[in-house]
């Protein structure tokens, strides 16, 4: 594989958060799959080659569940090794006691807990991982991390210099006339300043047209009220990330949605896109009356 490509292989003890990391993988790009039999490891590796970088950053978690056919690891893995295809091993793992205590809060039962003893399924796991987990690449202990803390740690590990990729936000423009968007997280509202409804060549016209963006951006308001806006959001973002939130929708609100907050919306987007965040725009009301 090209050395940008990554492809993870994620495992260890049952209860140390391997699907919270499957899933930070995921908010960071990476093609995500779970409880994958080993035997298919290599197949799919010859899919990621097949399909020309298109496939190109993977992550799968392959651990304890697959009974049986989880012996066939250290097969798989020697077969990637001779196909000449770079892989790397995330072991997860935590105290015999956090394990214990996250077992007894979800109520979930281990998998090799078949008479119910969580302690001995616990030792016993920890026996039949311990080759792989010499053969890991890197180990994370989850005794004291959060579900966040530990998405931060996936993201310091997997994407050094690139942890604003993990956070999807998605900008809105919306009239208020239409009520307000129910899946904002965080809504402004713009209808103090000048209004291009107002003037009669603006009026037909939206947010995209250059002739209203310059009617706006005339007014020292705009930039007063604009600056202010991008420093709250640059402020707030590495909070979230840092947190774990994987979705944020900031809502900028107009009278009728068609010209300031169009306007307004393309340009926090441009400022963000430019931050390297990954960003969506909906102008839900631009087309309406």
């Amino acid at each position: 594989m090209m050395r940008d490509n990554r492809f993870v292989l994620i495992t260890g003890f049952s209860g140390a958060g391997k699907s919270g990391a499957l899933h930070s993988f995921e908010d960071l790009g990476f093609f995500s799959m779970d409880n994958l039999p080993p035997a298919l490891i290599p197949k799919f590796a010859e899919l990621c080659i097949q399909s020309e970088g298109k496939i190109n950053r993977v992550a799968l978690v392959c651990d304890i569940r697959g009974g049986e056919l989880f012996s066939g690891l250290f097969d798989a893995l020697d077969r990637l090794e001779e196909m000449g295809f770079n892989y790397e091993i995330l072991f997860l793992e935590a105290t015999e006691e956090v394990l214990i205590r996250r077992y007894k809060e979800t109520r979930r039962l281990h998998p090799l807990a078949d008479r119910g003893n969580i302690f001995e399924a616990i030792r016993e796991e920890k026996s039949l991982l311990g080759d792989i987990r010499g053969k890991a690449d890197m180990i994370v202990d989850t005794s004291d991390l959060a579900p966040a803390q530990l998405k931060e740690k996936i993201n310091q590990l997997y994407a050094p210099g690139s942890w604003e990729r993990s956070i999807l936000i998605t900008l809105i423009s919306f009239g208020y006339k239409y009520g307000l968007p129910r899946d904002a997280d965080l809504v402004f509202d713009v209808r103090f300043l000048p209004n291009p409804y107002y003037v009669d060549s603006l009026r037909p016209l939206n947010g995209n047209d250059g002739r209203v963006q310059k009617y706006l951006w005339k007014w020292g308001i705009s930039h007063r009220f604009f600056q202010k806006l991008e420093d709250l959001v640059s402020f707030l973002l590495p909070c979230y990330v840092k947190e774990g939130k994987p979705l944020l929708a900031i809502a900028i609100g107009c009278t009728g949605g068609k010209h300031r907050s169009v306007v307004l919306t393309n340009e926090l987007a441009r400022i963000l896109d430019q931050k390297k965040y990954r960003v969506r725009i909906e102008h839900r009301d631009i087309k309406k009356v």
